[in-house]
């Protein structure tokens, strides 16, 4: 009986995800952005402004 719900569950969960995934899954990535990573997971103050630009001359090669 447990695993008959568990195997019924997790067919409609496959079907859930299945459909999600037409519905989403071509959906380009938005490229992230290496100056916004920067300035939000690092302390405001911390790089100047010539030190980010530098960062990000570094990280665009």
């Amino acid at each position: 009986m447990v695993s008959e719900r568990a195997s019924a569950i997790n067919s409609e969960s496959l079907q859930v995800l299945a459909q999600w995934l037409k519905s989403n899954g071509t959906r380009q990535v938005r490229e992230t952005d290496p100056r916004r990573t920067i300035l939000d997971r690092y302390p405001v103050g911390l790089f100047s402004e010539a030190e980010l630009e530098a960062l990000w001359d570094v990280l665009e090669g």
